[in-house]
């Protein structure tokens, strides 16, 4: 072992305790890197193995009903390799034992092909039981379902159901459970719900019997060659199925079980990335003030090594080594966590996706790449503070450094002073004559409030979306759809159910919107003027009247189109009488979800030029009449899909509480370990540069506590500056993650409760109070006679 090993040993010993904590923080940065990098990995690899397995479909498309035979039609395409045609509905069913009815939606299987596994594209896995046969028309129609709604329902191959297909009550015996990558995320078109929404795969000539489908189909899946552009095969399919009710075809990317996983991933990736860089950026830090003061402690030692013949390169090698132990302390100790990290996130990842199979793996990549990272920054840290020193000659370093030219604070010019006591003027001056490493140390702690906010202002965001969605959005406590369109008297049969206190319609048709060359497949909304029950709310000026006359574009559609109000936009309607009109937008409304329009019920009829048809309706019901309101519910054979604010309201908290939650206390428990990192370090090198001071001090004559406040009060004020920086911080690292991870369907407002800015400053408050008694234990035994013997 040469000297400066046994240097290097001596030195990592005797800053053992500032190792540990420079060493937490790195390992927190790159635990956070490669645990959620890895999961992104191993889920990205997972998706993509389910979507190539099973065969997901490049093009999706939806019609009112099209013949059958437009398959060689479709198939013929430029650029379509593959087609699928399906036949699905959506029912309503009766689970034994649950009071209100779910949905499900119905989609014809076909059993030869299943059993003989020539599924083609969108396949099934089966994941229990076996596979549906076909049965008689007074048997039980034999089914599938999801596997994520058997597990959230607790169903299980043998069990019954109820379903209403086409207003008959059909007996529907589970054979097995299976998943298919079209629908990782099953969704009527809003988040998804495992407990309120299913897949259900049955005997196909039953169902399409049932629903009087022979011949035809409502569903086409085509995967494509890749020598044609996506975009140019879209415009041939929609131009194909245009005369059959065709909603517009969508891409996979735009497809939404596909879009919510590839959502998921985004946010994930954002989240590996942002947050280690802020923990490597305060680990350099650190680092560079640690070692800044240990070259200041050691000049006379550099001069002896120097005088000894070590080279200027050497000796910065030795103090770079130094760092680089510290650092790959800090890798070895973060390696080991992001396992543990990774896999717990992956568990909950693995009841969310449903891949088959899902298993944690940290690629080389990932570890080199951390590595390379902690020791750069580590690296980059320690050279600021050893350059300037290494490069003096040895009798020059020899010398004490230069006392500092001392000279009246801002403070005492400006007459301040005399307001202060004499603890509080040393406080001062001492930060002023060292501002950079003041700011730096409240930036610090200010991050470790602002990484605090940034982990739990996600529960204040789903707390006002579900307040927007739930409460102001949605009054009503039902939602009920029809399987056809149906007069506007189907209101007052509505009313007349158990329970009712109201009942309003509405409608929502696909529309294809175009201004100035700009167009977008969306929905049109029509409600009452006077709704309630189910009302357009705008982020600022909440609930807003529908005009009688005109079109409500939302913030997300109108920032598409750029459309303003005045702006005269054609709407084409996809189903029906597939009419074109131009409509004046007459307000815009800046809401979360969707990329949509609204207008009045009245004048959305007379648009559309069909009739005064309705297929949904909201309802308020008596809460006390619930049991004997599900159960005719149950017994009405024209609502096909019922949507509970309750029961969703349940599920939505279950599940977000559980997930959030668990992200919540990661980010808290690192916000905690980066807070003592700095503060600890702050102090102690603020110790190591005052204890001569602090020595004379006590011989002088004050008491411990007193020399105590003299340090410490200097650490205080910068941790009572820091907490209100780090929530200034802290709301603009949530917006930028937030933008970061924003959709064009999606514009979240960033919400952020004084609750949570206040306990985000107390848990750092505590942190800094811990670290502050750890130093002052420190304090209370020097060694007054050894710190007083100073080189003169």
């Amino acid at each position: 072992m040469t000297t400066l090993h046994t240097k290097l040993w001596r030195d990592l010993t005797r800053l053992r305790a500032q190792v540990l904590t420079i060493a937490m923080v790195v390992a927190i940065g790159v635990s956070g890197f490669v645990g959620m990098f890895a999961v992104h990995e191993s889920l990205k690899t997972s998706r993509d193995a389910f979507y190539r397995d099973n065969r997901l479909a490049d093009v999706f498309a939806s019609v009112k009903r099209a013949p059958i035979h437009l398959r060689e039609r479709l198939a013929a395409l430029d650029g379509v390799a593959e087609v699928r045609l399906d036949v699905l509905f959506d029912a309503q069913i009766d689970l034994p034992g649950v009071l209100p009815p779910v949905t499900g939606r119905f989609i014809a299987l076909d059993l030869s092909h299943a059993h003989a596994g020539r599924q083609g594209l969108n396949a099934l896995t089966l994941k229990q039981g076996r596979w549906p046969e076909r049965a008689n028309a007074q048997g039980a129609l034999e089914a599938l379902v999801s596997d994520r709604f058997a597990a959230a329902r607790q169903l299980k191959p043998g069990d019954v159901v109820h379903a209403i297909l086409n207003g008959r009550r059909e007996r529907i015996h589970l054979v097995g459970t299976a998943a298919t990558p079209e629908y990782v995320f099953a969704s009527q078109g809003g988040a998804p719900d495992d407990s309120a929404f299913g897949i259900w795969w049955v005997d196909g000539l039953r169902l399409t019997e049932q629903f009087d489908m022979e011949g035809a189909f409502n569903q086409a899946s085509l995967s494509l060659t890749g020598t044609v552009p996506e975009q140019a095969v879209l415009t041939q399919v929609d131009r194909l199925l245009a005369p059959y009710g065709s909603i517009g075809a969508v891409g996979r990317d735009d497809q939404l079980s596909a879009k919510i996983v590839s959502d998921e991933l985004a946010s994930l990736k954002v989240m590996g990335t942002v947050l280690p860089a802020i923990f490597l950026a305060v680990a350099m830090f650190i680092l560079n003030v640690v070692l800044s003061r240990q070259v200041a402690t050691q000049r006379s030692q550099i001069a002896a090594l120097k005088a000894l013949g070590y080279s200027d390169g050497a000796i910065a090698w030795h103090y770079i080594q130094l760092a680089l132990v510290i650092a790959g302390l800090g890798v070895l100790a973060g390696l080991g966590l992001s396992e543990l990290i990774g896999r717990g996130m992956l568990s909950l990842y693995d009841e969310v996706f449903r891949f088959n199979g899902l298993a944690y793996a940290t690629s080389p990549w990932l570890v080199i790449g951390s590595t390379v990272i902690a020791a750069l920054a580590a690296a980059a840290g320690t050279w600021t503070a050893i350059h300037a020193v290494v490069r003096l000659r040895p009798a020059q370093a020899m010398q004490p450094p230069t006392p500092p030219a001392y000279s009246t604070t801002l403070v005492e010019r400006l007459g301040l002073s005399r307001f202060l006591s004499t603890g509080a003027r040393m406080v001062v001056r001492q930060v002023e004559r060292r501002p950079l490493r003041a700011v730096f140390t409240i930036t610090g702690i200010a991050l470790a409030v602002a990484l605090q906010i940034s982990g739990a202002f996600w529960l204040d965001a789903i707390a006002h979306i579900v307040d927007v969605q739930f409460r102001q959005v949605q009054q009503g406590d039902v939602l009920v759809s029809f399987r056809r369109p149906v007069p506007p008297t189907v209101v007052q049969n509505l009313q007349r159910l158990p329970g009712v206190i109201d009942a309003e319609p509405y409608r929502t048709e696909p529309v294809t919107v175009s201004l100035r060359g700009r167009s977008e497949d969306t929905a049109l909304s029509g409600y009452r003027g006077n709704a309630q029950l189910l009302r357009l709310v705008d982020e600022q000026r909440g609930a807003v009247a529908m005009p009688p006359h005109g079109v409500v574009l939302s913030g997300l559609l109108a920032r598409e189109l750029g459309a303003r109000v005045g702006d005269r936009v054609r709407i084409e309607f996809r189903l029906w009488n597939r009419r074109q009109v131009d409509v004046v937008v007459v307000d815009i409304v800046q809401s979360m979800f969707g990329k949509l329009l609204y207008m009045d019920l009245a004048a959305m009829n007379r648009l559309a030029g069909d009739g005064d048809g309705v297929a949904a309706a909201a309802l308020q019901v008596d809460p006390a009449a619930m049991t004997a309101f599900w159960g005719a519910v149950k017994a009405a054979p024209t609502i096909a899909s019922v949507f509970d604010k309750a029961g969703s309201l349940e599920a939505f908290a279950e599940r977000t509480s559980k997930n959030m939650g668990v992200f919540s206390s990661i980010l808290t428990l690192f916000a905690v370990a980066m807070a003592v990192g700095i503060i600890y370090n702050a102090a102690r090198i603020s110790l190591s540069e005052r204890a001569w001071e602090l020595a004379s001090l006590r011989v002088l004559g004050m008491t411990r506590a007193e020399v105590s406040v003299l340090l410490l009060a200097e650490l205080g004020a910068e941790l009572l500056i820091a907490l209100p920086l780090g929530a200034l911080l802290g709301w603009g690292l949530a917006s930028a993650m937030m933008a970061l991870m924003a959709s064009d369907a999606i514009d979240f407002p960033v919400v952020i409760e004084p609750s949570t800015y206040a306990s985000a400053a107390l848990i750092v408050l505590a942190a800094g109070v811990a670290s502050a008694l750890l130093v002052r234990r420190q304090i209370d035994r020097l060694d007054l006679v050894s710190v007083l013997k100073v080189r003169e």
